[in-house]
């Protein structure tokens, strides 16, 4: 809806949002990401695979019965029985089997998802973390590492980064870290659920940046589910009892950086892609390039807020459990992506955009009942309603 995988625990499912169901599969053919992201958004192509492999091997028993029509009427009875009898249930265990792939997928994807969000405000505001900036450096060293070690093994493939890929690359990833960097202030000053609803903001700026940047126009539907999602998010902020000024001024940073980041990477993907050996620049790519770029440049960061002397001085570092739930997070950030190429090859974009949209929804109760958030039935009332404009929002794409 948002760590350190490429558009990161902002971003699969954010790019989604935002694109809708055409961006999604236009990112699924360039092989990259969101947001979104977006990975093997391959699930319709698949379906249309295996529609094809139901006509050739239909076409082919047709053909057996129209040879065997010069035999017996026996013959032609035995082959008939033989594709009632052995065909169908092989149809039934494939179908069986791609629906079982579907759900565990799918639940993979939202775990991980809301477990990241969840992690990182208890590192936030459980540990008192007055270091957001050193919270997304480490969380992207992990996402390194490990998208490192596993091209080692032969797990995955990766581009090499080049100077002309960095070159291509680096303002757009200026924009990934102030979008790291004011989520995770916005975090942990803000209550989970407000978070989730503030985000929504983030899709009227990209659609008002699509209809002057590209041209893109939307129908009546998308425009009346965004104001619905606006109104949500003004209704939530003023029956919000623990409405604190500073997190409201970051997430609204985050939204405006959220939206030119999605805007921004679909005119620097196809440079990417020229820039690199193979032409192409796939999902874990792309989260080795962002998050590798963004180590020195959060670095320097860390400085210049002075967050060396505050990690100096903070018990928090000297606790194994922080180190613990800091590299676990990390983890589920990268998880993201994984899971969400998995869920989109298994499905298709507009199931991921819907899915996405309804996952909001345990996340922000688990928000509340988890930190034990003070709210009023007004303020209730003002995020499921936000919620449910989310879910018009990606009917309305889909359509």
């Amino acid at each position: 809806m948002s760590a350190r995988l490429s558009p990161s625990a902002v971003e699969v499912e954010e790019f989604i949002d935002k694109t809708g169901t055409d961006g999604a599969t236009k990112a699924t053919q360039s092989g990259a990401l969101f947001g979104m992201q977006n990975g093997a958004m391959n699930g319709v192509i698949t379906q249309a695979t295996n529609g094809n492999a139901h006509s050739q091997s239909g076409g082919a028993r047709r053909a057996l019965s129209s040879r065997s029509l010069s035999g017996s009427r026996g013959a032609a009875s035995l082959d008939g029985l033989e594709e009632g009898v052995v065909e169908k249930p092989l149809r039934e265990k494939n179908f069986s089997k791609w629906r079982n792939q579907a759900l565990y997928s799918g639940l993979a994807y939202c775990l991980s998802s809301c477990s990241m969000i969840l992690l990182n405000k208890v590192v936030l505001s459980g540990y008192r973390l007055e270091a957001g900036i050193f919270l997304m450096f480490y969380q992207n060293l992990v996402s390194v590492l490990i998208v490192y070690i596993l091209s080692l093994c032969g797990t995955i493939n990766i581009e090499p980064i080049t100077g002309k890929l960095v070159r291509t690359w680096l303002p757009v990833n200026v924009i990934f870290v102030g979008m790291l960097v004011s989520s995770m202030y916005s975090l942990k000053y803000m209550n989970v659920a407000m978070v989730t609803i503030l985000k929504n903001i983030t899709n009227l700026i990209t659609a008002v940046g699509e209809l002057y940047l590209f041209n893109k126009r939307h129908n009546k539907k998308v425009w009346g589910s965004l104001f619905l999602m606006v109104l949500s998010a003004v209704c939530g902020g003023i029956t919000d009892l623990s409405f604190h000024r500073l997190g409201y001024s970051w997430q609204i940073m985050n939204c405006f950086l959220t939206a030119a980041y999605s805007l921004a990477l679909r005119k620097v993907m196809d440079l990417a892609k020229q820039a690199t050996k193979s032409g192409t620049l796939n999902e874990f790519s792309m989260v080795l390039l962002n998050n590798s770029l963004s180590l020195p440049l959060g670095f320097a960061l860390m400085l210049i807020f002075n967050e060396a002397e505050f990690l100096y001085n903070s018990p928090a570092i000297r606790l194994p459990m922080f180190w613990a739930v800091s590299t676990m997070s990390g983890l589920l950030g990268l998880a993201i992506s994984f899971t969400s190429m998995w869920f989109l090859h298994q499905t298709g974009p507009t199931t991921y955009s819907l899915v996405g949209s309804l996952n909001k929804i345990p996340l922000s109760i688990a928000g509340i009942l988890i930190f034990k958030v003070p709210t009023s039935v007004s303020n209730l009332l003002s995020i499921f309603f936000g919620l449910f404009a989310g879910v018009l929002f990606a009917r309305a794409k889909m359509s």
